[in-house]
């Protein structure tokens, strides 16, 4: 079974603004969504963000989840939790993919991060995301400077923390 996105791809928009998701990306979608079985269609939210926000990020039910348990554990109250719950309860879209594995991406939004005719999906793990393909290119560009700033002997798992790696290790055990 696969709980993780991976991969990229470019894919089409309509005039009605559906587009297709990612095959394997679907197969995650129906993974991680405790009320999928066959005949249903994935159960997902799309977090839009405010207006410096570039692209559309996509969660798995399991990892939207995850992340309103964690705002939860915050003081009622307290401006980190306000901040985050305008950021995934009220800068965010609740829907599913439909029959054929499209998604339907309202105009506002395609609007917002500069679709046109073409969407570019960045799997990042847990979620995905979904850019214009002019700033996605940017990014790519920005995070390719940036690696190779870091010098030739470079190895970006050097970034991973060890200690972090065997809570995640001792977890899944």
């Amino acid at each position: 079974m696969l709980y993780r996105f991976r991969g990229e791809g470019l894919h089409k928009v309509d005039a009605k603004g559906r587009v297709s998701i990612p095959a394997l990306f679907r197969r995650v979608l129906e993974n991680c969504d405790p009320e999928w079985k066959d005949g249903l269609n994935a159960n997902l939210v799309i977090v839009y963000g405010g207006v410096t926000r570039k692209y559309l990020e996509v969660y798995t039910q399991k990892a939207i989840n995850e992340v309103d348990e964690k705002i939860s554990y915050l003081p009622r109250g307290s401006k980190e939790r306000r901040s985050l719950e305008h950021m995934f309860n009220g800068q965010a879209l609740h829907t599913q993919s439909d029959e054929s594995g499209r998604l339907v991406l309202p105009q506002r939004l395609r609007d917002k991060i500069g679709i046109k005719k073409e969407a570019h999906f960045k799997a990042t793990g847990d979620t995905f995301q979904i850019w214009s393909p002019r700033k996605s290119e940017e990014r790519a560009h920005e995070i390719e400077s940036w690696l190779a700033k870091q010098g030739d002997d470079f190895d970006p798992l050097t970034l991973l923390d060890p200690v972090d790696q065997k809570n995640s290790k001792e977890a899944i055990d």
